[in-house]
């Protein structure tokens, strides 16, 4: 099973920020989107960053709330793992939590293609499971 299924079924849908706009704003976005993480792209859609709200966190512990005037590119994580559509859930499942990071962004044909989250592999992985759980039942009550 491959991430490219994970997307199928949430779509492709990414919300990103430019460098230049302040931390607040990006907070905004996050509030007003129910989102953990913002992609942080240049004007030709490349990946420059991300932003979650522990990188927003951990700038306002460090420096106080005089931050959410900076511009994100001060404080995004600018060194992004990113994934293919077609590599394997488990893996990107590893990577994640290898990582301690909660957001991937999803590259194809160098483009970016969706964010894939530790929640979404989670409910695919459950799925998965209950899809086994309940073929098990099928084939044991036909037996």
């Amino acid at each position: 099973m491959s991430v490219a299924l994970i997307l199928a079924a949430k779509g492709h849908d990414v919300t990103t920020t430019q460098p230049h706009r302040t931390m607040q704003e990006a907070a905004g976005i996050l509030a007003e989107k129910g989102i953990g993480a913002v992609i942080v792209t240049g004007g030709d859609g490349e990946v420059l960053g991300i932003l979650s709200e522990r990188d927003i966190v951990r700038a306002i512990g460090r420096n106080g709330v005089g931050v959410l005037q900076d511009p994100v590119s001060k404080h995004m994580t600018s060194k992004v793992v990113t994934t293919e559509m077609d590599e394997a859930i488990d893996h990107v499942m590893e990577q994640m939590t290898t990582g301690r990071f909660r957001h991937l962004p999803v590259i194809h044909n160098g483009r970016l293609a969706g964010v894939v989250s530790i929640g979404d592999v989670v409910k695919h992985r459950l799925d998965a499971m209950e899809s086994e759980h309940r073929a098990m039942r099928e084939y044991i009550a036909t037996a």
